[in-house]
């Protein structure tokens, strides 16, 4: 089985996080997985930029976490993919399947709802899971479903609670949305606890990948380091 990272998150693009992008990746090249998205917090979310800038400066520094990672991914001989993780008010969304390209062509999400830019997006061909949703922190006033605008749930947040993980279990099945899993990984090689999707044979891109999620053809996995 091949092992891929689909929550991750790499500075300096992500305010959070304290791992270098290389650090990060030779960490995942040397654990054997075959490959990790790059899912840093998208212009919405805690991200470390100047936002008086154009909006094409910012996609452009967004994307540059991603672009070094797959430069180095080639190097070694891992696979790199993207992937983004918008916010509203700390609910979060993994969005998979869209290109810089889309992004500089779309400066309009800016100013959309979260419902009307999920929605678009999901038009567009993206796979939208929901991330951690029964996340509780002092920065969260509430919590918000969206089980009507995503595809999958994240029942599996390798940084979050198990009573939390498992609220988002009970939710994805209640709602029959697909499951899915992730580490949130924001320390590079100081996590030790992981969690991703297991497939039988690797993917080719973004576009295979959720060709696989929506045809069922994966599974879960999570483990701790030294276990």
């Amino acid at each position: 089985m091949h092992l891929y990272e689909t929550h991750l998150h790499t500075k300096p693009v992500s305010k959070c996080a304290v791992a270098s992008v290389r650090e990060t990746v030779e960490f995942y090249y040397g654990l054997g997985y075959a490959g990790i998205f790059i899912t840093n917090h998208f212009l919405d979310g805690n991200i470390n930029i100047d936002r008086s800038l154009p909006y094409d400066e910012k996609i452009n520094f967004y994307f540059s976490d991603y672009e070094e990672a797959k430069r180095i991914g080639d190097e070694i001989g891992i696979s790199v993919f993207f992937g983004a993780e918008l916010s509203y008010g700390g609910t979060d969304f993994l969005v998979y399947g869209l290109d810089k390209e889309w992004f500089l062509n779309h400066p309009e999400i800016m100013n959309m709802s979260k419902t009307a830019e999920l929605t678009l997006m999901a038009n567009e061909g993206a796979l939208i899971i929901q991330a951690h949703p029964f996340r509780e922190a002092s920065y969260i006033d509430h919590i918000r479903l969206y089980p009507r605008h995503v595809h999958g749930v994240e029942i599996y947040n390798a940084n979050r609670t198990e009573f939390e993980n498992d609220m988002a279990k009970h939710y994805a099945k209640s709602y029959d949305l697909l499951p899915f899993a992730g580490t949130d990984n924001h320390r590079g090689s100081s996590q030790t606890k992981l969690g991703g999707i297991k497939l039988y044979s690797k993917i080719s891109d973004e576009q295979d990948f959720i060709m696989r999620i929506r045809d069922g053809e994966y599974k879960l996995f999570h483990k701790e380091l030294g276990e």
